[in-house]
């Protein structure tokens, strides 16, 4: 991992080491930091910003908005923000500095306007809050002299290096209040309901939520689907005498390649078995929402402890929740893990860690494909 010698003004002089660890900086004191969200919202996010910016003003650090993401650091949407300026946020959903994708972010013309951005307005360190595209924009800043740490939010739960992500809880709850609603009518007419849920190619959601509904049929992307076993479950089941049954999939999960498969069971099931059942795509929703209480907890503990990191010189690092216990790992360690788990590591990716590190990575992998088994398995085994 390297490091650009080429610093704000404020931190000029200052000594940068590369480690695995993230890297650690002998710097000036800050000035002012800057706060973006970056990729889908997640309910908590805007929790995340109230933490960091009153712990930084406690520090007496001038706290920057950045609205619309890397977007807006390129184009220089920025806002002050005070104690008055988050308060209440932590009860509201969605992101109050907006969010947007940035392809030219990517670009070195975009990074030469964001880093301009950051110089013009004495901007010494960013919070970036989203998922893991929003870590590998926090890690070209860092390695173009602005000290950067992400925060992990996404409904997915899918950045591998945090047991939690921000988001996931409020999204599985709202998962299963409308479960239950659609249930109560299910159980009306003697219907049965397929119930698409988000977290592209990851099936957290569909899982933990469908478990907690009583789902008589799972699937998700990371375990193979029995699509005649599943249908069997809900034949049997109204063989002994239930009416109302769900089955909850995940959106990423794909059969033959068949698009849309959630929608396509629900037509098979019907056919082949005459339960009445209908078809329904949660879609956005699980994106909204007031947060949970975890979330708000997790968001807020997560976002005072970046901005400690920063002031203890340490910047190119993703919080995370490991063994129960709030951390910080780095963040190109995140990415690469990210992609060994996903099945979507390249020639190289593994070139720059230890035989150790490499072996705590399958280790890490390993333990979560074994988790999401076990659960997938007992879901159905308990599905009557």
């Amino acid at each position: 991992m390297g490091c650009k010698v080429r610093f704000t003004l404020a931190l000029c002089g200052q000594i940068c080491a590369a480690t695995r660890g993230g890297m650690e900086i002998k710097m000036a004191k800050f000035r002012k930091i800057g706060i973006l969200t970056s990729g889908g919202d997640a309910p908590g996010m805007n929790a995340a910003i109230r933490a960091v910016a009153r712990k930084a003003i406690n520090e007496g650090i001038e706290v920057i908005g950045i609205e619309e993401g890397y977007s807006g650091l390129i184009n220089g949407y920025l806002r002050p923000l005070d104690n008055r300026a988050v308060s209440n946020i932590i009860t509201t959903g969605g992101t109050m500095l907006y969010s947007s994708r940035c392809p030219e972010f990517k670009t070195a013309e975009g990074m030469a306007k964001a880093i301009k951005t950051c110089e013009e307005n004495q901007i010494d360190a960013i919070v970036a809050l989203g998922g893991d595209g929003t870590f590998r924009g926090a890690t070209d800043l860092t390695n173009h002299g602005i000290p950067s740490i992400g925060v992990p939010c996404t409904i997915d739960n899918d950045i591998t290096a945090t047991e939690y992500t921000i988001g996931f809880d409020t999204a599985m709850n709202s998962v299963i209040n409308m479960v239950g609603a659609l249930r109560e009518t299910c159980e009306s007419h003697a219907r049965c309901n397929i119930i698409e849920v988000m977290g592209r190619n990851c099936g957290m959601i569909a899982l933990y939520a469908g478990i907690a509904a009583g789902a008589v049929a799972i699937a998700i992307p990371e375990c193979p689907f029995d699509e005649a076993y599943a249908i069997e479950k809900f034949r049997q089941a109204r063989e002994h005498g239930k009416r109302g049954m769900i089955g909850v999939f995940a959106e990423g999960i794909s059969i033959d390649s068949q698009d849309k498969y959630s929608e396509a069971f629900a037509k098979k099931l019907e056919a082949q078995t005459g339960i009445e059942t209908k078809f329904a795509r949660l879609a956005h929703i699980v994106r909204g929402g007031s947060p949970t209480l975890r979330d708000r907890l997790h968001a807020t503990q997560m976002g005072a402890d970046a901005v400690s990191y920063l002031l203890d010189g340490k910047s190119n690092l993703v919080m995370a929740i490991k063994d129960g216990k709030n951390t910080a790992v780095d963040i190109n360690y995140a990415l690469i893990l990210d992609r060994m788990y996903k099945n979507k590591l390249k020639d190289g990716d593994l070139d720059d860690f230890t035989e150790a590190q490499i072996a705590e990575m399958k280790q890490t992998c390993e333990y979560r494909r074994q988790k999401m088994a076990n659960l997938y398995k007992l879901s159905f085994d308990l599905a009557k």
